[in-house]
């Protein structure tokens, strides 16, 4: 895969986020509509293609708490918010190679949840999901199981969590679609099955708009 073999050649040991969803869609998984933006004219061009609300985020190698370093501005509406926003995290980020903006469809879905691969020294990648969001930590629902999936391990996985009502109706807003759902799982299985320097990825949000599993905001880690 060329941008992990372009990273480890460059010394990292993390993916940027864009770069991320670039191999998390290469496997089939779905993320959500989004362009990187270094000047002002790719910012417009880029809210020319992705239509508002946006999100506007840093993007670099380097950066994997931007919540934590106020590098995010959301549900931006106008060209003159996303401008603004713009040139605030680019004068905040520290001046790295590869930094820019990442400009994103606002995603539009209250549940939250997370999916992510982790490589264990004794079992080999193993596939996890869970409640996501701001929760995740305090919760701490998640399910585990080694990879390869078949899709009855996925299906499995998603009616072990406690939370597994959200992914039926919930308060007016449509079921979950378990085929997408579960086929992400078995894919994060098979990327960590065929990408032996991929030490960990993290989906977190995976939030489910119209129903359907979107992820927005991701990190892949190399070993």
């Amino acid at each position: 895969m060329n941008i992990v073999e372009l990273a480890l050649s460059e010394g990292r040991k993390t993916l940027s986020e864009y770069e991320s969803k670039l191999v998390l869609s290469h496997y089939g998984i779905p993320v959500v509509n989004e362009a990187l933006a270094r000047n002002e004219s790719e910012l417009k061009s880029a809210l020319d293609v992705i239509g508002f609300p946006v999100a506007v985020k840093a993007c670099a190698p380097n950066i994997t708490h931007k919540t934590d370093l106020d590098l995010i501005r959301l549900d931006l509406k106008t060209e003159e918010d996303a401008l603004s926003a713009f040139h605030q995290i680019m004068g905040q980020m520290p001046e790295v190679e590869g930094s820019a903006a990442l400009v994103q469809k606002m995603a539009k879905g209250k549940r939250e949840f997370l999916a992510g691969m982790t490589r264990d020294p004794q079992f080999g990648p193993c596939v996890m999901f869970g409640l996501g969001g701001i929760f995740t930590e305090a919760l701490d629902d998640v399910s585990f199981r080694v990879a390869p999936l078949l899709t009855v391990d996925a299906h499995e996985m998603v009616n072990e969590i406690r939370s597994r009502k959200l992914l039926g109706s919930f308060r007016g807003m449509p079921p979950v679609n378990l085929n997408s759902l579960e086929q992400i799982l078995v894919n994060l299985g098979r990327l960590g099955m065929e990408n032996e320097r991929i030490q960990e990825i993290d989906i977190n949000p995976l939030i489910i708009q119209d129903g359907l599993p979107l992820a927005v905001d991701a990190l892949i880690v190399l070993n």
